[in-house]
C-alpha cells in the first residue's frame, strides 16, 4: 500500500484506528436501523392487526407499546399518512384479548416526560374489532408545551378576575 508508506508508524496506526471506529459506527447504525423495521414480538405469540387514526402522533414510534389495563398486549408495528393528512397507525394485538369495537384508543405518556404508547379504553358493546378493522374513538396524543400554554392560561384568567372582582368592591 503505497498511500500508508508516505505516512509514520503512529500515523499509519491513527489512521487504522480511526477507520475502524468509522466502520464500527456504521455498523452499529445500520444494526440499529435494521432492528427498528423489523418489528417482532418477543413472545412469539398470535397476533392481528388493528388499525387506528390520529391527528397527532408526537413522539410516539413504530414498535412503541399498546396496552390495556397496564398491561403489555401489543405493539405499533407501521406509521404512514393518509389522503387527509392523518396518521394511520397499524397495530398488532394478541390474539387472547378481543377488544370491544366501541373502544377507545389515546396516545399517553408514562409521566411528564416519559415514553409515549398505545393505551386502549375498553368499549361495552359485545362485538369485537375484528382483523385489520379499526377504532371508532382516538385521542391524539397531548404535547406537553400545549399543556404548559393551558395551564399558564387558566391561572392568567383566574388572577384577571381576581383583579376585577377586588376593583368591583
Amino acid at each position: 500500500m503505497k498511500i500508508l508508506e508516505v505516512y509514520s508508524k503512529e500515523e499509519t496506526k491513527s489512521l487504522k484506528m480511526g477507520l475502524g471506529v468509522i466502520a464500527l459506527i456504521l455498523s452499529v447504525l445500520f444494526l440499529i436501523i435494521y432492528l427498528r423495521d423489523d418489528i417482532s414480538h418477543k413472545d412469539g405469540g398470535r397476533y392481528y392487526q388493528v388499525y387506528a387514526r390520529f391527528n397527532r402522533t408526537d413522539g410516539l414510534l413504530v414498535g412503541d407499546l399498546v396496552r390495556l389495563a397496564g398491561m403489555d398486549i401489543g405493539r405499533v408495528v407501521n406509521a404512514k399518512l393518509d389522503d387527509n393528512f392523518k396518521a394511520i397507525l397499524t397495530l398488532e394485538i394478541k390474539d387472547s384479548v378481543k377488544i370491544p369495537d366501541d373502544s377507545s384508543a389515546a396516545i399517553v405518556s408514562s409521566g411528564i416526560m416519559g415514553a409515549k404508547y398505545i393505551e386502549i379504553e375498553p368499549g361495552g358493546s359485545e362485538d369485537f374489532i375484528t382483523t385489520n378493522g379499526e377504532f371508532s374513538y382516538t385521542q391524539d396524543a397531548m404535547v406537553i408545551e400545549e399543556l404548559i400554554e393551558r395551564i399558564i392560561g387558566i391561572g392568567k384568567a383566574k388572577r384577571q378576575n381576581k383583579k376585577e372582582k377586588t376593583t368591583n368592591e
